[in-house]
């Protein structure tokens, strides 16, 4: 079958690790089920699988891809989510400590199929398309879980998304406007500071911009670079929520400032199966749809892959096949 996959890591130009081309076919364990995938979309996690980065030497060749939609074999039509807790895991799949991610132990779901356990396919309500459910399982539920599960946040607050074109930056902006949040999206270009708004942003800035008044939480995906403003930003026990480090890790902790105004730093991972659920709910209920930057064939992988490692999003990338 035709995959998108890493031969082998590749710290220093990440590209040169990625082939597309044939892959055996996945065959079912017990318990799982076969999905043939209609669309998959990008996340940095497959960037730092090209890198070697969270991935063992020895389980490559790995194919890409941690979240997707397609059917399985009786025609239902699905989505996937990505996490995969130990067998035997009773409770939240993402504070398993030997939890994994497909494309981590598992093959991944940039490939004309991909078999999975049979609690990991969800059904695809029918307004989305299948490139747009395939933008669902990892960015979008980070987005979710990161506003609704660890912000504690109320409709008539202001919020700060660090980033403004990125899948999780897009879904925070969208799922925050329509919540009746204040949202307000720093962005390093017009164009992508116009995707913002253009998802529902109240106001835009550029990076590390003094803003018109301080914020009750910021959402962190890029790190270093945003860190200390994010903590400028916040108002006296506001709450800065953090799902990656894009740029590297911070080089100050700017502790003095975070027990003196009493800040509140809180990690957050992907999200569980039942708060993909919830989401697909809410997304059918109230008519959003993910924004998709770039939808190009499973064949031409290395154009989208070479768009993120560039920053070159408006979206998300999704491979159709």
């Amino acid at each position: 079958m035709l995959a998108a996959y890493a031969k082998a890591p590749a710290a220093d130009d990440p590209l040169s690790a990625l082939e597309v081309g044939d892959r055996p076919d996945p065959e079912p364990a017990d318990g799982w089920v076969t999905v043939d995938v209609k669309a998959a979309s990008l996340n940095m996690h497959d960037v730092f699988t090209l890198r070697g980065v969270g991935i063992k030497e020895d389980q490559f060749p790995m194919i890409l891809g941690c979240d997707g939609a397609g059917t399985t074999e009786d025609g239902s039509e699905v989505v996937i989510h990505g996490v995969v807790p130990s067998p035997g895991w009773v409770g939240d799949e993402t504070l398993d400590p030997k939890r994994t991610l497909l494309s981590e132990k598992h093959q991944g779901t940039m490939a004309r199929k991909v078999v999975v356990p049979e609690r990991n396919v969800l059904p695809k309500p029918d307004a989305l398309s299948f490139a747009e459910a395939a933008c669902l399982g990892t960015a979008w539920l980070t987005a979710y879980r990161m506003l609704f599960v660890k912000s504690g946040l109320r409709p008539g607050q202001t919020m700060l998304v660090q980033g403004a074109s990125g899948g999780v930056a897009t879904a925070l902006t969208a799922l925050g406007s329509n919540a009746g949040i204040r949202v307000w999206v720093t962005g390093s270009t017009e164009e992508k500071r116009a995707i913002a708004e253009a998802q529902g942003a109240d106001a835009t800035f550029e990076p590390g911009a003094r803003l018109p008044e301080r914020v009750d939480a910021v959402f962190e995906t890029v790190g270093g670079a945003t860190w200390s403003h994010s903590l400028k930003s916040l108002k006296p026990g506001g709450t800065v929520v953090i799902a990656g480090a894009t740029s590297g890790d911070a080089e100050r902790g700017e502790l003095q400032r975070l027990f003196f105004l009493q800040l509140n730093v809180v990690g957050s991972t992907m999200g569980t199966r039942d708060e993909l659920a919830d989401l697909l709910a809410y997304l059918e209920r109230e008519g959003i749809k993910p924004r998709i930057g770039a939808e190009v064939g499973l064949a031409d992988a290395a154009e989208g892959v070479k768009a993120m490692i560039d920053g070159d999003t408006a979206g998300k990338i999704v491979f159709t096949t």
